[in-house]
């Protein structure tokens, strides 16, 4: 095409033109020069060869005491040499022979939380949490429960306004008193309550209440509610089935919804880890083969 273009025209006796040509020819004249006229790179040429470049960075990668540095550090060590080089020269040619660092992944700390929370019998550890539901008349109202890590069964809830720690204790202590029977010094010992870092469950006060039931902490991990999920999943049961997609007017109205799903849900609600028997179908059945043995 360059010959082409250079050759002259019978009718105006004048060079065709690279122009003419390219319009003929349906090509772009940048493509034309980039592909054909134009080989090697614009620009002056890099005062360091490419050859002499990367045997610099590799021999600085070779006798650097640290290990999986990456072309910055090598760019920097290279300056401080004397070898004037762009940055982004000494990322491309690292790239392009391999020498870069494995990229590092995000620093995690060890999980403490094993994942199991399901325990092997009744009464070995609780859930309690509180969830707010709003209301028409009364606003944002408090609903606390206390669930069973072994069979997820609802043993105390409480409804109320004022969502405080006096609150949050109101249903640990019906669980007390319907498992255990009375509200003793140490009646419930060897039972442990999975709570959250709510400032209701840190206060003084709640904690100092059931320790003298004999009821040992049990914080959840931060900012991981799975290690909480049988009371959260409960909660999102309770809120599935009987507050999504309903307006209550008063707290009177949700506190009358609660006492009749807690019910239902204990008797038919089915719970797939205890074989798919409702919670106190399970209960019922655990204590009648440990009566026979």
């Amino acid at each position: 095409m360059v010959k082409m273009s250079q050759a002259i025209s019978p009718t105006t006796n004048r060079p065709y033109g690279l122009k003419r040509m390219c319009e003929a020819w349906g090509i772009a004249r940048c493509s034309f020069y980039r592909k054909c006229c134009s080989p090697k790179k614009r620009g002056r040429r890099p005062i360091v060869e490419e050859k002499t470049l990367l045997e610099k960075i590799q021999k600085d990668l070779q006798t650097t005491p640290f290990r999986g540095e990456g072309h910055r550090k090598v760019h920097a060590r290279l300056k401080r040499a004397g070898t004037k080089v762009g940055r982004n020269r000494v990322l491309r040619v690292m790239k392009e022979n391999h020498l870069l660092s494995p990229s590092r992944s995000i620093y995690k700390p060890p999980n403490p939380h094993d994942g199991q929370i399901t325990t092997d019998a009744p009464n070995m550890m609780w859930g309690s949490d509180g969830t707010k539901v709003k209301t028409i008349e009364d606003g944002w109202i408090w609903i606390f429960t206390v669930a069973e890590h072994w069979n997820s069964e609802c043993l105390g809830w409480h409804v109320c306004k004022v969502g405080d720690r006096f609150a949050a204790l109101e249903p640990v202590s019906q669980a007390i008193k319907n498992v255990y029977g009375a509200l003793s010094n140490g009646i419930a010992r060897g039972l442990k309550l999975r709570i959250d870092n709510g400032s209701q469950y840190t206060s003084e006060y709640f904690l100092q209440q059931v320790n003298y039931w004999g009821v040992e902490d049990s914080f959840g991990l931060v900012r991981q509610p799975e290690t909480n999920g049988v009371a959260e999943r409960f909660h999102r049961t309770l809120k599935e089935q009987i507050i999504e997609g309903r307006a209550f007017k008063t707290v009177n109205e949700v506190r009358e919804s609660v006492s009749q799903f807690v019910e239902i849900y204990n008797e038919n609600w089915l719970v797939a880890k205890r074989e798919y028997q409702s919670p106190r179908e399970a209960r019922r059945n655990y204590e009648k083969l440990k009566g026979v043995a």
